[in-house]
Order: C-alpha cells, then structure tokens, then sequence
C-alpha cells in the first residue's frame, strides 16, 4: 500500500486560476485508481498526490503508483512529500508528474529548489508553505526558481487580507480547510490567488462539473462546457431533434448516433456526460444510467451546415447495448485495403510481436530475437540505429524509409519485452 496523506483533485480555471480538491487520509492504490478515475471523468482538472512514504520501499511503489494512474488518465498531476535529493524529483517527472512541489519549511531544500528548476525547468518546480508564517521567504523561493506557491492557511483564509501575503508578487495554490462555497469564492478571489486546495466531495455527493456550475454562477471564470454556438442556430429536424456521431477520444471509432433535444444538451453541457432524447421512449436519457457504461465528454463539435453534433468521448463499458464495443459492429461491404493510420499500424505490428511471445512460430525472426534475449535485441536496435544515420548521408529517401522502418521493428520488439506499450509512449510525447 503507498502511503498517502491527500489526494487532491483540481479544477482548473480562466485566467490562469485553478481550484484543487483533496480527499484526507491513507489509500490503498485500488481506491486511489478509483478515485483518480472519478476525478478525470467527472470534471477535475488536475490531482495532488502527497506522498507520505517514510522508507525508500513504500516511496519506490508510490513511484509506481504514480505511474500507473498518469497512463489512467489525462488530467496532470502534482505530487511531492518526500524530496531529499535531485533524483527523487527526476522519478516523480519520470513517472509522468506534471509538476513536484519541496517543502519549504525545509532549509535543506533551498539548494535543491535552484537545483532542480535549473536541471528540469522552473514551471515543474512548486514549493509548499505548511504555515503562513512562512510567507516572508516567498521571494527567496521565487528568486531560487519555484514557479508556484503550496500556501496551507490553517484554515485561517483573513490571512490572505495580511500585508505579509498581498505584498507578494508570485502565485499561490491556497490550501483552505473548509469546502463552502462563499468560502472557497473568498480565497480565489484573493491576490495572486492561483487556485484553491479542499477536501473533495464523496462520489454519492456530486460532481467536480457541478461545483463547476455553482462557482460560475458566483461569478468565479471556471472553465466549464460552453457551447460556442447557440442552440437556436442548430438546424434541428422538425421534432426539434440534432443527431449525435459519438467517437472514441483516443481510438477515434466511431461509437454510436443517436439525438438530443436542447434539454439533453445542455444537460450534457452542464454535467460532462452525454445526455441523448430517445425517440422511442419520447424521454430524455443519461446514457449509462442503468448500464454503468457513461460517456464522459472531451469535445464537441459542429458540422458545416450546423445540423449534425461530433462528440468525442472516453466511453465506459461498452456503446452498444448488445455489449459490442462500437454499435457499428456488422460489415455490410468491404475492400481490402492497407491501413495507414500511423498509431494504428503501430499497433497492429506491436500485436503480432506481442501474439509472438505467447505463441512462437517456427521460423519466426521475432521468436529467434525473443529466444536471444534482450542483449541481442539491444544489440540490433544500436545496428539500426546506426543505419539511420549513415542511410541519412544518402540523397535517396527510400533507404532511410526503410532503415527507419526497421529500427522502430526493433524497438517495438524491445517494447514487448521491457512491458512498454504504444499507449505510453504516445502519451509520454503528448505530455512534452
């Protein structure tokens, strides 16, 4: 189990504002998975992960942990809690951190600030602040390249009318203890005031796009759903209906169609999941209600003519009610073809040699690399790597086609072995 002292979930803000929400106490990682799973389809922004781990075995699995919950979803996350030296932010970065933030009641780590923001970058370095008391070294902070201040009031939000904090001139994350909503629209509303950090709402209690709601309606500029186009622009059909195309975010298959009226849609505005109007039933429905499979929105666009809706969407479970991934399972025609989606001939290639390792072809050039072990794979993509170059002294571009295409074959069998998958390295790309 990594110990954990908060898991913050944020909502991320205009103009640079963003509100964290934490849940206190320790986790086992099959909860934090889950909650990181409901905070990334229910409207947060971002996570906080305090990594309380007191020997170098529980913060090597909090490591882990962090990484398998940045290849679970795409809202950053900002960890931190235990830094003693340079190599344990590289770890937190490494494993797909956004940002690790160094206690700053810690004057060993005032070396380790200008360190680490010199080495990876000021915007990935954030100090916290346990106490107020510790505002008069913000400047310091700043000075040493920290990009971002973990300020924990103690509850006491006056603080942010004191001289000692509207004299700063950096940003500040501020940790409040009470989660009303007069009382977190005081605290974003202070100077230099960045976002604001409470304790999170329980599942059954609502969600982050809710509370999103409640905060615009203060006048707080959170970043919310807002359609771009009026629904009285939509060309509707003459039941006041708009078909819906719903894509996979991430696959782009096509899911399924179905319709909304304008109650549906801007109950899909106002809750991030997708609300439909079945023409059958002449009712409204959330789908996943009763199924559990909801689909939660990343975008939504309009076609040229203003008549047809684009969603692109993480779906749970499966779209299709006969438990088919996609309702546009049955092939009516077709002609053979060569696939050219780049990420799909990745995975298409990286099948096969996966299929390799569990079922082995005689006279397989795959099994022979696999049977060698991975010096010899290693030992390969160095020779391919090293054809690249030399092929890339030739005016001709179809041998470093071909030697490119060889090198990435290989790396991809090196893929298979070390347990790394496309999914990753794209999302590591994405992240840079």
């Amino acid at each position: 189990m990594a110990d954990v002292k908060k898991l913050l979930a944020g909502i991320g803000c205009k103009e640079g504002k963003a509100i964290l929400l934490g849940q206190a106490g320790k986790a086992s990682s099959r909860s934090l998975k889950a909650l990181a799973h409901y905070y990334n389809d229910n409207g947060a922004d971002s996570l906080l992960l305090w990594d309380m781990s007191d020997n170098d075995a529980d913060h090597e699995r909090t490591i882990g942990m962090i990484k398998e919950l940045a290849r679970m979803i795409d809202i950053p996350i900002v960890t931190g809690g235990r830094v003693r030296r340079l190599e344990d932010i590289k770890k937190y970065l490494y494993a797909g951190a956004k940002a690790v933030f160094l206690d700053g009641s810690d004057l060993d780590n005032v070396d380790l600030i200008k360190e680490a923001a010199d080495r990876f970058g000021s915007e990935k370095i954030y100090v916290h602040l346990p106490s107020p008391r510790f505002l008069n070294r913000v400047s310091e902070f700043v000075q040493l390249g920290a990009s971002m201040i973990l300020l924990d009031t103690g509850g006491n939000v006056e603080i942010l009318e004191s001289e000692s904090y509207t004299r700063q001139e950096s940003s500040f994350l501020i940790l409040c203890n009470e989660r009303e909503l007069p009382v977190i629209s005081v605290c974003m509303a202070a100077e230099h005031c960045a976002g604001v950090v409470l304790t999170v709402f329980a599942e059954e209690e609502g969600s982050y796009m809710e509370l999103k709601g409640e905060l615009k309606k203060r006048g707080q500029n959170v970043i919310t759903f807002t359609s771009t186009v009026k629904w009285d622009s939509f060309k509707t059909n003459e039941d006041g209906l708009i078909p819906v195309i719903v894509q996979d975010y991430k696959t782009d298959q096509v899911l399924m169609m179905a319709y909304m009226n304008e109650l549906a849609f801007e109950d899909t505005l106002r809750t991030g999941k997708m609300n439909y109007y079945s023409r059958s039933r002449k009712s409204q429905w959330l789908k996943g209600e009763t199924s559990g499979h909801f689909q939660y929105v990343k975008s939504l666009h309009l076609d040229c003519d203003n008549d047809t809706i684009l969603a692109r969407v993480h779906q749970i479970g499966a779209a299709c009610h006969t438990g088919n991934t996609s309702c546009f399972f049955r092939t009516l025609a077709e002609k053979e073809h060569k696939e050219t989606n780049p990420l799909k001939v990745f995975e298409d290639v990286f099948a096969v040699i996966q299929d390799r390792k569990i079922h082995p072809k005689e006279g397989s050039y795959t099994n022979y690399l696999l049977d060698k072990g991975i010096d010899k794979i290693l030992k390969k993509v160095g020779e391919e790597a090293t054809e690249i170059v030399i092929a890339a002294k030739n005016p001709d571009p179809e041998e470093i086609k071909y030697e490119i295409s060889d090198f990435l074959y290989h790396v991809m069998v090196l893929m298979a072995v070390k347990g790394i998958t496309w999914e990753e390295i794209t999302k590591e790309l994405a992240n840079r």
